[in-house]
Formats: C-alpha cells, structure tokens, sequence
C-alpha cells in the first residue's frame, strides 16, 4: 500500500513539475485583451471539473479587445509555480481573429489546432498541482500579427516563444488550484 502512495504522489508531481527550471521572463507588449470565464472568476479558484481531480475537461474562455490587423489568436494556459519552472498546460493555434471571441468547454473551435502541452500531448492538460499552497494558473489570449511557423510536435516552451514573436497584444486572467 506504502508502494502505491509513493508511485501515486510522484506521478502527480511529474505530471505538474517539468518544464523550465525558473519562470520564463515575458516580453512587453499591449495588454489590452480583457480575458474572462463563465465558469469561475479572476483570482478565483478554479473548479475541480477542469484539472485532474475531476473530468479534466478545457474551461470555456472568453476574451474582447482583440486589435483590429491581428491574423490569429492565440491561447496558452501555464502554471509559473510549478516546481521545475513554467508549466506549459495548453497551447491553442489559430483561433479566429474576431474582436470579440470564446473557446467553448472541452472544445477547439474548427480551423483552430493544438500544440504539445509540457506532457508532450495536443490537448488540455488540467491542473494538478503537488500537495501543498495553491498553484496560479494563467490563462493567455494572444492577438497574432502572423501565424507563428510551427511544427506539430513543437516544444511548448518553443512554442509559446514563438508566439510572443508573433504577438502584438495580450490578455491575461489569473486563477488558482491546490491540492
């Protein structure tokens, strides 16, 4: 039983715990995206539903002020508590390019693809914190000048460099989880 514990809480602190070793400094830019959920609130605590003790299912996201010009949106979602450094939990390529726009629960809007997560998979990958203080989620609406150039299995942290090349303005909310 001692053996199961063990193998059980360290599958959990790998699942949140690789990435960069330090906080990846963020480049400057316009922060005039507003990011918002209906399903919980910045700063809030996000719901079970949407990490890892519960359906592990993508929130939905809403976001305006997107700038007139922009080519694409982006949307990445990372913890920079986890233990190793920056977790990258979602990247989300190609989101249309609307002043106004949304992502849906659980889903990818057509057109749209997704890019190796710091689990290596194309997909949401919800929270999952070690045992300890909250974590802090963020969650990125990018507005793209261009479509970054990007393999399918592409880095993450690549990734979400690129991205910031291509960005021209931003977003962001915040919220946590703990275990």
């Amino acid at each position: 039983m001692r053996r199961w514990v063990l193998v059980a809480g360290l599958v959990g602190l790998a699942a949140c715990s690789s990435g960069l070793r330090e906080p990846r400094p963020e480049p400057v830019m316009s922060e005039v995206i507003s990011v918002s959920s209906p399903a919980f609130g910045n700063a809030a605590a996000i719901p079970p539903r949407f990490t890892c003790a519960g359906e592990d299912v993508s929130p939905p996201l809403r976001w305006t002020g997107v700038p007139q010009g922009a080519a694409s949106v982006a949307v990445v979602v990372d913890d920079p508590d986890a233990p190793r450094g920056t977790y990258v939990h979602w990247i989300v390529l190609g989101v249309d390019r609307t002043p106004t726009g949304r992502l849906r629960e659980g889903t990818v809007p057509a057109g749209a693809r997704q890019l190796p997560n710091s689990a290596g998979k194309a997909a949401w990958s919800g929270p999952c914190p070690p045992a300890g203080p909250p974590h802090h989620y963020r969650f990125t609406v990018y507005a793209l000048d261009r479509e970054p150039r990007l393999a399918g299995d592409a880095d993450p942290t690549a990734a979400v460099e690129a991205i910031e090349a291509a960005a021209t303005a931003r977003g962001r909310m915040e919220a946590t989880f703990g275990r």
